[in-house]
């Protein structure tokens, strides 16, 4: 618990900030599920030929996996907030339609009678009669729907719209439970109060429930309005891939641009997720600059013919200029590391079967269980190619997360596993990484990817950016990722002291 309320106290301003940002997408998502489903079950409920179907259709949306759903939405919207806007709204529909259409349709007949006795028309009734007989059970439905969408947005993070996610998110890459714990318990205890307050709001007269509402969106939406306006400097946007390196990188990148040019405001999306994701991003100028990898553009971003090039410079200048022919993005000149794939056992698991490289599991792998990340197992640069290059199958993948498989090999769960060349658990577990005797594995060196017309733009970032060119070796790397992931230090922390250990950073008194 000691951990815990360390981490709470270090970080307590970045859980505000990803409470607020969770809070405000899940409210906004709420209200505009609210003026969907509302107006949309009253329709059902004098036209009741047609409700089975839209029930029918708001049920089906709540069966599609979340994850599925915003791999659906990216090409259409990009990422960030809009693609984890629509969906929440599409999994919080159900419960306010079908409550407001319950809710209405089982009013007592002899009430609809008597408004009609009165003289009421079909808007008095509805206004003056049905909505304050049926509020509690709508509010109900907007209470699950609430409930949900809270629970749900936790998923936002991995397309960079933020929220408590980015915490579990976090946690589960640096093996770091408090910071897992921080993220699920405040997305729980958020649930809770906002049911609450929902609870209370249901027992309470129509109109003050309607006050109460507003108030809140119109509070949580005027503060929205005011941080987006608030600032009139120029403004980078640089996003990371989910885990340390990406982390360190974009921390470096950050304070170069920023001792260049002071005036600029740096924005940092660190854990923004995967390759797809950051990669749509630029495009669509969600986000200016983010690190990809040489080998990672050929072998995933670009189409590719033939066999890749040999050496890193080739592989650079290859990327290079697919990127520009494609999409009009390009790289800056890359750092001097290679974090290529690798295949990992441990120790003890190499020195009882004689493994030095890569062609010694010819003839273990039919017996062995190999870990791998989903994108390593459907890579041409990865599984597959090791099955025809190599002549591996192995007796069974478990396919995992990245963050998790390393465990899964101290445990003894798996034998193999793929990994990076500088990964910190590398050194943290003391494993064998196998020797690459074919040379299979294509060059991966780390560089700042951007819209070309970005780079032309800014040539003082740029400049500042090209002092990491042939920087950084493996080793470093290694130190680095160590240093995060292991000890636990913060990753600006250590990208700044790496700069100023080089002479890239001036060191502050």
């Amino acid at each position: 618990m000691a951990d815990f309320f360390a981490t709470l106290t270090e970080r307590k301003s970045e859980l505000v900030a990803a409470l607020f940002q969770h809070l405000t997408l899940s409210f906004f998502a709420l209200l505009i599920a609210c003026l969907l489903a509302i107006p949309l079950g009253i329709y059902c409920s004098r036209h009741r030929k047609v409700a089975e179907i839209f029930l029918q259709i708001a049920s089906i949306l709540q069966t599609i996996p979340s994850l599925a759903l915003l791999g659906i939405l990216l090409p259409l919207v990009g990422i960030g907030t809009p693609p984890a806007l629509i969906a929440l709204v599409l999994y919080g529909i159900f419960p306010i339609f079908q409550n407001t259409y319950t809710g209405l349709t089982n009013i007592d007949a002899s009430l609809k009678e008597a408004a009609n006795a009165f003289g009421m028309n079909m808007w008095q009734r509805l206004t003056k009669v049905e909505l304050p007989l049926a509020l509690p059970t709508i509010l109900s439905g907007v209470r699950t729907s609430l409930v949900l969408i809270i629970g749900t947005a936790t998923l936002a993070a991995l397309i960079g719209a933020g929220g408590l996610g980015t915490f579990i998110l976090l946690g589960i890459d640096r093996n770091n439970a408090s910071l897992t714990l921080i993220g699920a318990l405040f997305a729980a205890l958020l649930a809770v109060l906002m049911s609450g307050l929902l609870k209370v709001l249901e027992k309470s007269r129509p109109k003050t429930a309607l006050i109460v509402l507003s108030a809140l969106f119109v509070g949580i939406g005027g503060f929205s309005f005011y941080q987006s306006t608030a600032t009139t400097t120029q403004t980078i946007t640089i996003a990371g891939k989910l885990g340390s390196e990406p982390d360190i990188l974009i921390q470096m990148y950050k304070a170069l641009i920023q001792q260049a040019s002071p005036e600029t405001q740096v924005v940092l999306k660190p854990n923004f997720g995967k390759t797809s994701f950051l990669y749509n991003a630029v495009k669509h100028d969600q986000i200016d600059i983010y690190p990809e990898f040489t080998g990672t553009v050929l072998t995933s971003l670009v189409p590719t013919t033939g066999n890749l090039p040999q050496t890193p410079a080739a592989t650079y200048e290859a990327a290079k200029a697919a990127l520009e022919k494609q999409d009009d993005l390009t790289l800056l000149p890359p750092m001097g590391y290679e974090n290529t794939y690798a295949l990992a056992v441990t120790t003890e698991f190499a020195a009882e079967n004689n493994l030095e490289k890569i062609s010694d599991l010819q003839n273990i792998a039919a017996n062995m269980v190999a870990g791998f990340t989903l994108e390593f197992a459907d890579r041409e640069d990865g599984y597959k190619g090791l099955q025809k290059d190599y002549q591996l199958t192995f007796e069974k993948v478990q396919n995992m997360e990245p963050s998790l498989r390393y465990e899964a090999l101290k445990n003894g769960e798996v034998q193999v596993i793929d990994a990076y060349s500088t990964d910190s658990q590398i050194k943290a577990y003391n494993l064998k990484v196998l020797t690459d005797d074919l040379q299979f594995f294509p060059s991966y060196r780390g560089a700042p990817l951007m819209k070309v017309a970005f780079k032309e733009k800014h040539p003082a970032i740029v400049a500042a950016l090209n002092q990491l060119a042939g920087k950084i070796t493996e080793e470093e790397m290694v130190q680095m990722n160590y240093s995060v992931q292991v000890e636990q230090q913060d990753a600006k922390t250590v990208a700044e002291n790496f700069l100023r250990e080089k002479g890239l950073l001036e060191v502050t008194p």
